[in-house]
Parts: structure tokens; sequence; C-alpha cells
């Protein structure tokens, strides 16, 4: 089994690090810092907590000045590059809050966030001052540096995963907007992800004021329409009408439907969890012109409390001409994921073209060997 992420701090990363801070401080103690570091509960400490441990440690033997202690840091980042490093940016977040700090804090996780990533540690920033921060954004987003300006965008993102929300951007994303109109066609992939995920976390609130956004950027260049596509996801998960017609997909009507006809099927259609499943369909489209759709299989979830949570699954997007035939097979698992835990009981599959449910059939399953009577 492959060892947790936490486990990247470790007392050979604790003396690794000391001593880059001891070649740039000969006044830091080396033994207390790893001691202090290490100390109970260590182990029972997960990723944020260790890391929050190592720079709460850091505060306590580099000298007490905020100052003194970034130009340390400063002394020796270029040889702390990569995830275990998100140290650098954490030390700002905790001890570069002041405001007297502002200035120096800004430089402190415009340098350290090329290395590792300071996407987390501007959270607490804005959550003090969101007015004077998005300043500081919309400047980033003009930096030459790809890294500064995802920083950004992903900065400011209102829903980043295992991040502090942001809620004032939740209940009004405008602030957010001129970043992102920016950064709507940058060079760098890398860039442009982030946006893209900024709009979706948008979406998830605010639908209208994506969808007026990729109006008015749509077909402005390659790079800026594949933002938009993949910041519209969820709402063309949800089969949101106006996002359908935006991006081409063939609308229908219950007098007009797109296939006109269609089936499901699972095999077996009882199973343990921890087993796979194949899923084939079949569905024939309305005679006519060329449409494009979207097909998808959605599983309703049993969860623990016996309620039900729909998750969809992808199986093609593209355009067909009218009257085609298409089948396909999917061979779906049901182990548990680290992301999704599976329970017991009956699970109802439902094939969709373009967000419309056609065919549905239900898989049965049950606990696994170690659990079953």
């Amino acid at each position: 089994m492959a060892e947790p992420l936490k486990a990247i701090y470790n007392e050979d990363f604790l003396r690794s690090f000391g001593s880059k801070l001891k070649s740039a401080y000969k006044e830091f103690e080396l033994e207390g810092f790893v001691a202090a570091a290490l100390k109970d509960p260590w182990e029972e400490l997960e990723l944020k907590g260790r890391m929050r441990r190592v720079t709460e440690t850091m505060g306590a033997f580099l000298p007490q000045s905020y100052e003194d202690a970034i130009k340390i840091l400063f002394a020796i980042d270029e040889e702390c590059v990569g995830f275990p490093y998100l140290i650098f940016p954490d030390f700002v977040e905790v001890f570069g809050g002041d405001r007297e700090h502002w200035d120096l804090s800004m430089a402190a996780l415009e340098r350290f966030t090329p290395k590792s990533s300071a996407e987390f540690a501007v959270r607490p920033f804005l959550l003090r001052d969101p007015q004077r921060m998005m300043v500081q954004m919309l400047s980033w987003s003009q930096h030459p540096n790809e890294h500064v300006r995802r920083l950004s965008s992903e900065g400011c993102r209102p829903r980043l995963p295992w991040a502090q929300a942001l809620p004032v951007f939740k209940r009004d994303p405008s602030p957010v907007l001129p970043v992102l109109e920016q950064l709507k066609a940058d060079p760098s992939l890398y860039v442009r992800k982030s946006v893209a995920n900024n709009l979706n976390d948008i979406a998830k609130d605010h639908p209208e004021v994506v969808i007026a956004t990729a109006r008015r950027w749509q077909g402005q260049s390659a790079h800026t329409d594949w933002i938009i596509r993949h910041g519209c996801r969820t709402l063309i998960r949800k089969a949101d009408p106006a996002v359908m017609a935006l991006f081409g997909y063939a609308e229908q009507a219950d007098d007009t439907p797109l296939a006109v006809s269609a089936a499901l099927f699972v095999e077996p259609s009882v199973l343990r969890i921890g087993g796979s499943s194949e899923l084939a369909y079949a569905l024939t489209i309305r005679e006519g012109e060329a449409v494009r759709i979207r097909i998808e299989y959605g599983i309703d979830f049993v969860k623990a409390g016996g309620k039900t949570s729909r998750k969809l699954f992808l199986l093609s997007d593209k355009t067909v001409p009218g009257g085609t035939r298409l089948t396909g097979k999917r061979i779906h698992s049901w182990a548990d994921l680290t992301t999704r835990r599976h329970y017991a009981g009956s699970h109802t599959i439902s094939l969709l073209v373009n967000g419309r449910e056609t065919a549905t059939a239900v898989l049965e399953l049950e606990p696994p060997d170690d659990l079953a009577e």
C-alpha cells in the first residue's frame, strides 16, 4: 500500500529542511526544531496538520521579526521547490497578515508561488480585505510568470477544493470577473485550466453570470472557447437549456425526442461491492439533419442513510447524422474509492441523451464477501 501523502513530512525531511535554514541562519537550533515539530500528536496529524505544525515551529525557531524571518526564507527558497514547500506561503499566511507587512507578504507570495503554490495562503488575505486583495490579483493576472498568473485566478476561486471558501464571492462573483477577463486567452494551459475551474465554481451559485460570460467570449479565440467549454461543464451535465443551445446540442421536446428508441442493459444485475458490471446501450437518433448529442449514464448511488445521489458518466459527445443507430459498452467498477464509498441496495442506472432519460436498468448491489452472511 502506498504511503499517505502526509508522510512527506517526516524526520528526514525536517532534518534536511532544518539544515537549509541553518545554512542561512547560524543561530538556528536544528535539533530543537526537529524535536518540537515531532512532538505528540505528530503521528495523528494529517497532511495539513503536519504542514501547519512545521510552519508554526519555523516561527518559533526563526527570528521573531517577520521581516528577518522572510529574509532567511528568501535566502534558501531556490533550493526549496515542490509540494512539501507549501510551508513557505503558509508561513506568510500565518505570520504575515498584519497590514504593516502587506507589501512584503505580497512580494513573498509572488516569489514563492512558482516553487510550490500560494493558492491557499492568499485566502485569508481575501477574507480580511477582499477589495485590496483583488487589486493585487488583477495585477498578478498580468505577470509574465504563468504560475503567478494562475495564482490570480486559482486563489480567488469561490469553491477551491481543500481551501477556505470565499462566501463574499459566492454571494457576488463580480470582483473576480476582471481577473478572468484578463486571462481568458492566456497562452498557458495551466492558467486556462484555472480560469475554467473558476468559472465552473461560479456556475454553481450564479449560472446566469457564467452563461452571459460564455456568450460574450465565445468565438474570440480557440483558447477562450476551450475555457468556456470546460468552465460550463457542470451546466452541461445539468443540461441547462441555454448552455446546451450555446454549444450546439440538439434541442428536444416531448413530441420530438432525440432518441426515438433506446435500451440499456446491465450484466450481471446482482453484484457484490468491489466487483464490476458491463453496461450495454443501444439507441436510434431521430431522422433528419445531423445533430450534436451527449450520451451519458447516471447512477443513483445509495448513500449511508438510504437516500440516493446521482453521478453522471460520459459515454460519447459528438455530431451524428439523423437516423443513426448507436451502440456501446462500458465496464463500471463498484470498488470503493477515496472519493466514493458504495452501499448495498438497488441502484438505478439511467441512459441520458442531451440530459434526458431514455432508458433505465437496475443493479442490486450486495455487501462484499467479507461482510456477507
